[in-house]
């Protein structure tokens, strides 16, 4: 143990302030002395220099008398206790395995970590159990640290006070630590620097919760390398990240497994597995937010007899309220309060904003105009949000926001209705133009629409090429559904149908059929409101498309018809011509639909429409091909590649020469097929068209099956019902599975006997 002496006169130096070398010249003790005083090398020191020191140090009567016994040997060392400071471990306690495993590996690198103190920042959003994570982590880790275990509520995000003042939190570590009320200098610095001094080279752990930001904790840390320091806090904590080296572990929501376990847990397997359903919906709900899951098993559990479908019943119809109660401990609004309060006004503004945005997540780009104040300035703030566990980034640098923080964020601020709007029309700007902008990249020759400029503070996202406004699309698909919905729901109906048409080619390349279907069926509900019966004509048109591609004949021919009605009520020849286009797909294997698509060739050949033209003529050779006629087949498809190559319509050549594909299949011309084919897929590739690529692939196989080319027929069509999975064609897989199954018994040892 350390030498009684020793320890009092350096605790009492470092109270006064004073260097070794300040209090030798103070007192008149040389340096060699006191050095050997604090050491415990000089084990009898004269009482005569004990009494000098006193004096520099102006310590009083009892001190010194202390101090005297302490260096004649007459005092014994008081026992110097071991913190055990821990509350009581959470129960029950459910899964967080990987943020378990990181805190783990944290304490286990001590060995690489020379004069540095580990150090664990625990960030996450109120209510989802980072006390909960650090307190079970710390009571199974206790017996690492045999000098104890410190811990403080810093009350960085409390209802009822203000947060800690760390002297308060350093006056209680002293007292902890067996440290006399005598013996506590006045100064909170040298409180902090006899705390540092006395868990020097101990091997302890200092649990920090709760804490607002790195200032508050700064005073708490330890000097040494051997103490371990978990720090929780609703803040990100950059700056003990950035200057302490501290260990980043972010504290997200639990999974359905998880979440389930917990109110399984909580109210008994049984009770649980009696209502599935509801169990599950009250997941769902709850999205794996543990405070909000354990409010819901405390209601549960108080009344046993309420099935868990009357509780799901009332947290659908208003979540906040449900998880709302007079404790606030108890209730996710007031936890969430807490960190609203104690954003600016810019930020808490920003914070309402973001709630009513359509969509799952947000690009910075789409933030920018949501808020109307740039790019920079808006980064800066998303950051701050991000910061303070309001909002999360995930690996493609896009932000997200729990369901249940949206809907508090929805109600916090009380917005303006006239900065909702603005905002929302902005970003629905945003979506629109930057999507039409794409569409257009799809597809150069398709005839455009008008849109009016975007507002004021908006700045559409630039789109360079084609790959750019895939990946762009991919990216925004749900959000660009939900800006659909969201501009129809607002009598937005312009901008409702006008998204439907910047979907309408990237929906087709990556046979998202129902998610088409869907956006035609909300754009013919706007495109009725407004004064503009060529949006009516072109929503029905296309509406009708989307039923064809899903086998929907009869919706298909009602919606054509429509489309069909209202160009001949308009008197005019292009829209007639689209309307017996479109009509013609709807009779693939008939002489109806030969005759729609002559009908629209004859039209379009007097619009000077070359595109269109060609369209048509691949349309007559498909279809008189899928009747037998090859060579009236074969001639339309050759002029319709003539005028598409010489207009460089990518799309319209891949098109055309996989209908050349099919008609030299089937007219046994098997070895041009796959040249045909091929030529097809690499176009379609080149475009990122993968529904097409799909259907070509298929049609591939059997021109190799049909050459006797085994392999690349077995290549091909595995890498079409793979893609057919994927696009949820699964009857299109299916088939292809078994003309996998046919072809491997052809090439069966007993089919071959």
């Amino acid at each position: 143990m350390e030498d009684v002496f020793a320890a009092a006169i350096r605790r009492f130096r470092l109270r006064a302030g004073l260097t070794q070398e300040a209090l030798a010249e103070r007192s008149g003790v040389s340096v060699s002395t006191i050095r050997g005083m604090e050491t415990g090398k000089r084990r009898n020191p004269q009482l005569a220099s004990v009494r000098q020191l006193a004096a520099a140090l102006d310590l009083g009567p009892t001190e010194l008398d202390g101090l005297l016994a302490a260096a004649t040997g007459a005092a014994e060392s008081p026992a110097i206790p071991v913190p055990r400071q821990l509350p009581a471990p959470p129960a029950p306690f459910v899964g967080r395995h990987r943020e378990l495993d990181r805190l783990d590996a944290a304490l286990k690198s001590r060995s690489g970590a020379a004069s540095t103190v580990i150090i664990s920042a625990i960030a996450g959003a109120g209510g989802v159990g980072k006390s909960w994570l650090a307190l079970h982590w710390a009571h199974r880790n206790a017996d690492r640290f045999p000098d104890g275990q410190l811990f403080v509520d810093l009350r960085g995000f409390s209802p009822d006070s203000e947060p800690m003042d760390p002297a308060v939190a350093v006056r209680g570590f002293l007292d902890a630590l067996g440290v006399e009320p005598v013996r506590i200098p006045v100064a909170p610095h040298a409180q902090a620097a006899l705390f540092r001094s006395l868990v020097a080279d101990k091997r302890m752990l200092l649990l920090l919760d709760n804490a607002v930001d790195t200032a508050q904790i700064a005073s708490l840390l330890p000097g040494g390398d051997t103490c371990t320091v978990a720090v929780t806090s609703r803040n990100r904590m950059s700056g003990l990240i950035t200057g302490h080296g501290a260990h980043h572990l972010s504290v997200d929501t639990l999974t359905d497994a998880e979440a389930r376990g917990l109110l399984a847990a909580r109210l008994g397997s049984a009770r649980v597995d009696a209502e599935p359903a509801a169990a599950a919906e009250l997941v769902g709900l709850c999205g794996g937010f543990p405070l909000a899951l354990s409010i819901i098993a405390s209601r549960a559990h108080t009344q046993p007899h309420l099935p868990l479908a009357d509780l799901a019943d009332e947290l659908r119809d208003g979540a906040l309220d449900v998880l709302d109660d007079a404790d606030p401990a108890a209730s996710l609004p007031a936890v969430l309060s807490l960190s609203h309060h104690a954003l600016t006004d810019e930020e808490a503004e920003v914070f309402g904003l973001l709630a009513i945005a359509p969509g799952p997540d947000i690009s910075p780009a789409a933030a920018a105009s949501l808020t109307g104040r740039g790019r920079s300035r808006t980064r800066a703030l998303l950051r701050r949000l991000e910061q303070a566990s309001l909002i999360g980034q995930d690996a493609a640098g896009r932000y997200r926001m729990h369901d249940l923080i949206r809907r508090y964020a929805a109600t916090a601020r009380n917005l303006a209705d006239s900065t909702r709007k603005a905002a929302l029309r902005r970003v629905l700007d945003f979506y629109t133009h930057t999507a039409y902008a794409g569409a257009c990249l799809l597809d150069s020759h398709r005839e455009s629409i008008e849109l009016a400029p975007p507002g004021a503070d908006c700045a559409p996202q630039p789109l360079l090429d084609i790959p750019a406004a895939m990946e762009w699309f991919d990216a925004e698909h749900q959000n660009l559904l939900a800006a659909q919905s969201t501009a129809a729901a607002h009598a937005l109906h312009r901008t409702a149908w006008q998204l439907a048409w910047t979907l309408n080619d990237f929906h087709y390349r990556r046979g998202h059929r129902h998610d088409q279907l869907a956006v035609w069926q909300l754009a013919v509900d706007s495109a009725s409101r407004l004064p503009d019966p060529d949006a009516q004509i072109l929503s029905y048109r296309l509406l009708g498309r989307a039923h064809v591609v899903l086998g929907h004949v009869e919706e298909a021919i009602d919606a054509l018809n429509q489309a069909l009605a209202l160009s001949e009520q308009q008197n005019d020849r292009a829209l007639q011509a689209h309307a017996h286009y479109t009509l013609a797909s709807i009779w693939p294997d008939g002489r109806r639909a030969l005759e729609h698509a002559r009908l629209a060739l004859d039209l379009y050949r007097g619009l000077d429409e070359p595109i269109r033209e060609g369209n048509a003529l691949n349309a007559v050779g498909w279809y008189a091909a899928r009747l037998g006629e090859y060579d009236t087949a074969r001639e339309h498809c050759q002029a319709a590649l003539t005028l598409y190559q010489h207009h460089q319509d990518v799309n319209g050549q891949a098109q055309t020469l996989d209908s050349l594909g099919y008609i030299d299949h089937h007219s046994g011309r098997h070895h041009d097929a796959v040249q045909h084919y091929r030529q097809a897929i690499s176009l379609y590739r080149d475009l990122d068209n993968t529904y097409e690529t799909t259907d070509t692939l298929e049609r591939l196989g059997h021109a190799h099956a049909a050459l006797g080319h085994r392999d690349p027929a077995l290549a091909v069509w595995r890498e079409a019902r793979d893609l057919f999975r994927q696009q949820g064609r699964d009857e299109e897989a299916d088939q292809v599975e078994r003309q996998l199954d046919g072809l491997d018994e052809e090439h069966s040892p007993d089919s071959a006997h």
